[in-house]
This record gives C-alpha cells, sequence and structure tokens, in this order.
C-alpha cells in the first residue's frame, strides 16, 4: 500500500490510502463499500445529529450503504438518485453533476415512484463525502424538481473548506493534501 491518512471516523481507527486527483493536489479516499462497521457506526452517529425528516435521499453509488443504513436504523425509507436511466423509469426528473472524484458531466435521475416517495417529504439528503459541494447542489435540485423539501445535507466526512460550511451536517474533517 502506498502513502495512507490515519484518521478516526465515528470512534473507528481507519487508513485511507491518498490518491492523485491532480499534479498539485492528493485526497485521501474513504470508500465505506464493504466496511460495514464504518457504515453502521456513521450512519448511528449522523443520525443523532440530523433535524426531522421523512425520507433520505442519496447519490449512486458511494452513498447508498449510508443512506440505506440510516433507513434501516430509522426504520424509514430512502431513494437512490441514479446516475443512468432505467427501463422502469419511463417519467423522471434529472439534474446534472460534475463532482471532484469523476471525470465528466454526469446526470442524476429520479424516476416516477420514487417521485411520489419524495414529494412532500421532509428530505435528508446524505452522502459519504461532501468536497466541492456539487454533488449536494444537484441532489437539492433533484429533490426540489420531485416536490420534496431538504431539510439537511449530511456526510460522514467534510472535505477541505467543505469542513468551514455551516450549511452542512458531518461527522469529522478529512484534509486534503497539495504537494
Amino acid at each position: 500500500m502506498g502513502k495512507t491518512y490515519k484518521m478516526t471516523i465515528a470512534g473507528l481507527e481507519r487508513e485511507l490510502p491518498l490518491c492523485e486527483v491532480s499534479e498539485n493536489l492528493d485526497i485521501a479516499a474513504f470508500i465505506m463499500f464493504g466496511d460495514v462497521e464504518v457504515t453502521v457506526a456513521a450512519a448511528r452517529e449522523l443520525i443523532k445529529k440530523c433535524p426531522e425528516h421523512d425520507i433520505i435521499v442519496t447519490a449512486e453509488a458511494k452513498g447508498i450503504p449510508l443512506g440505506y443504513e440510516i433507513a434501516r436504523q430509522e426504520n424509514k425509507d430512502y431513494v437512490v438518485a441514479r446516475k443512468g436511466l432505467k427501463v422502469y423509469m419511463p417519467e423522471y426528473v434529472q439534474v446534472e453533476v460534475r463532482s471532484i472524484t469523476t471525470l465528466s458531466v454526469q446526470r442524476l435521475y429520479i424516476g416516477t415512484d420514487d417521485i411520489e416517495k419524495v414529494k412532500g417529504k421532509r428530505v435528508l439528503i446524505i452522502d459519504d463525502v461532501i468536497s466541492t459541494g456539487e454533488s449536494l447542489i444537484a441532489l437539492e435540485k433533484l429533490v426540489k424538481k420531485a416536490g420534496g423539501i431538504t431539510v439537511a445535507k449530511a456526510a460522514v466526512l467534510a472535505e477541505g473548506d467543505a469542513a468551514n460550511r455551516d450549511d452542512i451536517i458531518f461527522l469529522e474533517k478529512l484534509p486534503v493534501f497539495p504537494k
């Protein structure tokens, strides 16, 4: 393993691999997939910090484990904004997003069934890491197009300058690593 950054997340120590995003910057990669212990603990701690909500919305794919686990612990529904249209989505709402970990512009979609789940509901938007905030902006727009009301935006980690924001809820600050 190359260089890593050691940190505590929801009381659990983890070594995050450092990954180059440009010739001038590395980031610590936080991947929840397969780490059930961190997912369960992070969900428990975020629930304590978040306001009342009716439903959780997250984006495909890295937010899914956390969105599911919060929904499971709270016995609530969750909706996944998909990155591609599916055959079961003949009607949908969509927005565009460009995040720091994705090389191209992406689209997020919510289909008719999920629009009905979100419509008129207090929505908690969940993600694994908030960095530039572009994914959150896209999710907020999508929730609004679906008729929902965003009550909070939350993530396990706030990366770089995102940790200085006062409009997000997060568990830990994650530094960036200029070269």
